[in-house]
């Protein structure tokens, strides 16, 4: 028998209404017990003294890219789990747009494999929606759904054709599975590289205009509602898309979102100007679909957030070797690396006020569970919460420490962040998953 005992940490578990000093003891994987002074009534145990710390549920991420099989120079999974156990995240969901797409059973069942060898985080993969990410016939859904898929997305392309869209939602309501769309007008975005705003034009770049997601947005909601399925709308960027999902949910549909640290943190100034506003540039890093926005898009995604508008937090880790993002800007793929910066990028929200950090802990573990349903699902039961019997995976914060970005010590192959030499305040103290430690830095203490 395997026990960890955590003393003395502020633990904030918002599935449970829980935030006070207490210790989280976790038995063969499993959470035992959680309250004051808990973990000294164990005799043997390995221990972490949390004092001054938080403890969470470990984070979820709907949204995360491995690259594997196919593009291992960007990203294995190996590398992503280490990067995502260095973020906080116990739990990655991973996306399809690989080669080839998980679109098959074995296509899917290699990556579960894999995932049971290297991985050091729970992998949970996602299915295409259509075969080969092509958008022209459906993947097969019920095959998909039976090799352990827990959504369906073609992300980095929007089904474009409706009537394609509309067969996929009702097809997905006989297998329980949301349809997580990437939700940009490809003739409206055709050719552009970035945000359309001033920026774009002083840079002389074509730019993607907000209304190619916001009128995909509304047509996708208007599809789900004919289907009574289930749509999940990826990286929500604009004010407008917020507006239509508070419309739509307010009228009862089934309609869940998510939201990047990216795109609630940063403007599409950063691709000209960067951190210091000297001179303008064409900063590849901050290249990425949909595009960093304008200030009253980024206030609006933050209000929505706290509110319950948009469910989650979601990273879109997006890692890209040198040679795709050292090049012309307009060659370049759109894409950051996000794992290993978000919480520290997200609590900006917390030390501006503009959230709470149980709100923030909240949009990072239990919200994406309850979007998509995961804990309803055989094996994942008391996943995003520290209720007894609830999966051993706790997340330890410090939000107050001041660090600096360097993204050649990254656990990710992809240092293609346009957060290099920043100061972030907020870091991943340690990541334990399943009772056992999968990340620690110095600040971990053992008693």
């Amino acid at each position: 028998m395997s026990t960890l005992a955590i003393h003395n940490g502020r633990v904030i578990d918002p599935a449970l209404g829980r935030d006070g000093i207490a210790d989280v003891v976790i038995v063969d994987g499993r959470i035992a017990r959680v309250g004051p002074n808990e973990g000294d009534m164990v005799v043997e145990a390995e221990r972490i003294d949390a004092t001054g710390l938080i403890v969470t549920p470990g984070f979820v991420d709907l949204h995360t890219h491995l690259r594997e099989p196919g593009q291992e120079h960007k990203e294995t999974i190996a590398t992503g789990t280490r990067a995502a156990a260095r973020g906080g995240y116990t739990t990655v969901c991973a996306m399809p747009n690989t080669t080839p797409p998980l679109d098959s059973k074995a296509a899917v069942e290699s990556v579960l494999r894999e995932a049971e060898l290297s991985a050091i985080v729970r992998v949970l993969p996602i299915g295409t929606i259509t075969r080969g990410r092509a958008g022209k016939e459906l993947s097969p859904a019920g095959e998909l759904a039976a090799s352990g898929v827990v959504a369906l997305s073609d992300d980095g392309d929007a089904v474009a054709d409706p009537s394609l869209m509309r067969h996929a939602l009702e097809y997905s309501t006989r297998f329980g599975l949301p349809i997580a769309q990437h939700c940009e007008d490809p003739s409206l975005v055709a050719g552009g590289h970035m945000h359309e705003g001033w920026v774009a034009t002083r840079l002389g770049l074509r730019g993607r205009p907000a209304s190619a997601e916001e009128t995909f947005v509304a047509r996708d909601i208007a599809l789900a509602e004919l289907a009574g399925a289930h749509l999940h709308i990826c990286h929500v960027s604009t004010a407008g898309s917020v507006a239509l999902i508070a419309a739509a949910r307010a009228r009862g549909a089934r309609v869940t979102a998510e939201v990047t640290p990216h795109h609630l943190t940063l403007t599409h100034e950063e691709v000209a100007f960067g951190a210091d506003y000297q001179s303008a540039k064409y900063i590849t890093n901050a290249k990425v679909n949909p595009p960093l926005r304008e200030e009253a898009d980024l206030a609006a995604l933050a209000i929505a957030l706290r509110d319950g508008v948009i469910d989650c937090i979601a990273t879109d880790h997006a890692p890209h070797s040198t040679s795709d993002k050292e090049i012309e800007f307009d060659l370049a793929s759109p894409g950051l690396t996000m794992l290993e910066t978000s919480f520290g990028l997200c609590m900006k929200l917390v030390h501006d006020g503009t959230l709470s950090l149980p709100t923030l802990i909240e949009r990072l573990t239990i919200g994406p569970v309850r979007a998509w349903g995961l804990d309803t699902r055989a094996g994942l039961e008391g996943i995003g919460t520290l209720a007894p019997g609830a999966l051993g995976d706790v997340t330890l914060l410090d939000p107050n420490a001041d660090w600096t970005v360097d993204p050649s010590t990254f656990a990710s192959k992809g240092h293609n962040t346009p957060l290099g030499g920043r100061q972030l305040r907020g870091r991943v103290v340690a990541t334990i998953f399943g009772g056992r430690l999968v990340h620690e830095t110095d600040r971990v203490v053992a008693l």
